[in-house]
């Protein structure tokens, strides 16, 4: 009767979790920086759009993303920052980075999704250009750009979901450490030229003696 090893099954299953978490870094990485640089050019176009009675007459008003709300431009830079993060940590600090990217995400999305129905920031232009503190804004109408800042949150917050559930498959910083988790052996300080007097100061730093003379 033969014997059945595991190897092999074991090698297919590493392979298989590797590949996995090389195809869910790609993903998380394309739509961490795409979501994030759609949502910083949403905030930076017009959002909505109405009209002001001023003496008599209508006044045309605009309000770009970015004076409707401040969260999605905001939440998009701290999205790249945790994207990069990421890489920066391991296990627990890693699980918490990844739970900011989300969250991150989701709050762009939130906000576009609210702001696409604020018409606050035209009702501050009405009562400034008609010098009414109650004046409000008439004909209120929004673009398209405050959806695609939500999706460009929704964007960062599947990279965000990807992270918390295949982040311990990616790579991290090494530093001066191989991906093994041993140190890198240090390279041995070269010979010291007598004629370089920066070489002479070095080996004394080391405590060495620069002329190669033992001391009597």
């Amino acid at each position: 009767m033969g014997y059945v090893t595991a190897v092999p099954h074991s090698r297919s299953a590493s392979d298989a979790a590797a590949r996995s978490g090389r195809r869910s870094l790609a993903v998380a990485l394309l739509c961490g920086a795409l979501g994030a640089a759609v949502a910083l050019l949403a905030t930076r176009q017009r959002w909505s759009e109405g009209t002001a009675t001023v003496a008599g007459g209508a006044f045309p008003l605009t309000a770009k993303g970015s004076d409707v709300t401040g969260v999605p431009a905001a939440l998009a830079i701290v999205g790249l920052a945790a994207l990069v993060a990421v890489f920066a940590v391991r296990r627990a600090g890693r699980f918490a980075v990844s739970a900011l990217l989300a969250l991150s995400g989701a709050g762009i999305t939130t906000a576009a999704l609210l702001g696409a129905s604020d018409g606050s920031a035209l009702d501050e232009q009405a009562a400034k250009v008609s010098g009414d503190t109650s004046a409000t804004v008439a004909s209120f109408s929004h673009t398209a750009w405050p959806y695609a800042a939500a999706v460009g949150g929704a964007l960062i917050l599947l990279a965000g979901l990807l992270a918390l559930r295949y982040g311990r498959l990616w790579p991290a910083m090494s530093g001066r450490y191989e991906r093994d988790g041993t140190p890198r052996p240090r390279r041995a300080p070269g010979p010291v030229d007598p004629d370089r007097p920066e070489d002479m100061w070095k080996a004394l730093d080391r405590g060495e003696d620069p002329t190669g003379m033992d001391p009597a």
